[in-house]
């Protein structure tokens, strides 16, 4: 901007005059910038709201990681119980004498057992009670006081567990023992019985992590979104600014920092809805008085990784503000 011209003045006056008024302007524009730079230097100034817990953010924040805490401790408690059962279950096989007359029967169980016992790879061969066997099917079967159970054509159960894991190999190797002895007798792993539920919590598992990546592209989404409406509302600022000599990275900085202190308030608030919530769904469970489900509690590594979940919220959404400003200030300027 170049002062107009006096009339009647000699050119060199002139020409002194510009340069002075140049120089003015000069002056004021590098200690406006010297003064950004040192303004930026201790503490960005903040172009997002100051308030805390009051605008829409923090809250979207809050409730993207209590459904994120809720789904990973899920994910986490059908892990293990399907650890817990595995382990329960390896190595476990059961034998049932399928005889309907009881003498018969009850030659065939201790046949059986004798062969169990002295056959290479039993850790173990018991025959389960026949008053266990009357007391789990009696409310199926609806009897009454004086009915006589050992009339009808219950089947005998034998307890076995292998030294190794029983695999279809042993299964036959079994089968093949008990041919002799039992020839009524049936030899089913009993992880086999479990296979339906063990596919079910896998693909229970599948969706809880398929929710938590749906969760994740939801917080990037709104932070993005919202840094957005904020670049929006605040470019002629940024211009203002880059005119002073302020740099992408500091104006990134800024936003970085608004958003980091959204995403932690949202954070914390989320995190403390999802251990409530967590709490309450463990009381319904152990209601259950299932030993399935009671092998599903979460120790102390699952309680670290369902921490970290806000955590990992923030980075995300910090890394989000800054590509998102990066990204919009190059096509902006």
């Amino acid at each position: 901007m170049n002062a107009p011209p006096i009339p009647g003045a000699p050119a060199a006056e002139r020409t002194a005059g510009e340069a002075g008024v140049g120089g003015g302007l000069a002056g004021v524009r590098a200690s406006l910038a010297e003064q950004w730079r040192e303004r930026t230097g201790g503490a960005d100034a903040r172009m997002l709201p100051q308030a805390r817990l009051s605008g829409p953010m923090p809250w979207v924040m809050a409730i993207m990681i209590a459904l994120t805490v809720i789904a990973a401790a899920s994910g986490l408690a059908l892990r293990n119980t399907a650890h817990a059962a595995s382990a329960d279950l390896a190595g476990g096989v059961t034998v049932q004498i399928l005889s309907a007359a009881p003498a018969d029967r009850a030659r065939q169980v201790a046949a059986a057992l004798t062969a169990l016992r002295t056959a290479p790879g039993v850790a173990q061969a018991a025959a389960v009670p026949q008053d266990q066997l009357n007391a789990l099917i009696e409310p199926w079967l609806g009897t009454r006081p004086g009915d006589d159970l050992e009339a009808l054509p219950i089947p005998a159960l034998i307890d076995v567990r292998l030294s190794a894991g029983a695999g279809a190999q042993q299964i036959a190797q079994l089968r093949r023992l008990l041919a002799p002895v039992a020839p009524s007798a049936r030899v089913d792993a009993q992880a086999s019985w479990l296979s339906p539920v063990f596919g079910a919590i896998g693909a229970l598992q599948v969706l809880a992590a398929t929710l938590i990546a749906l969760l994740a592209a939801a917080t990037a989404a709104a932070v993005l979104l919202a840094v957005r409406n904020a670049l929006g509302s605040n470019r002629v600022t940024i211009e203002i600014i880059h005119m002073l000599g302020g740099t992408d990275s500091q104006i990134a900085r800024i936003f970085q920092r608004g958003v980091a202190a959204d995403a932690a308030a949202g954070g914390i608030v989320g995190l403390g809805l999802g251990i409530v919530a967590i709490a309450l769904l463990r009381r319904s469970f152990v209601a259950l008085e299932s030993g399935m489900v009671a092998g599903g509690g979460l120790g102390w590594i699952d309680w670290l990784l369902i921490l970290l979940v806000p955590l990992g919220g923030l980075a995300l959404a910090v890394l989000t503000a800054r590509l998102t400003v990066l990204r919009a200030l190059r096509r902006m300027l």
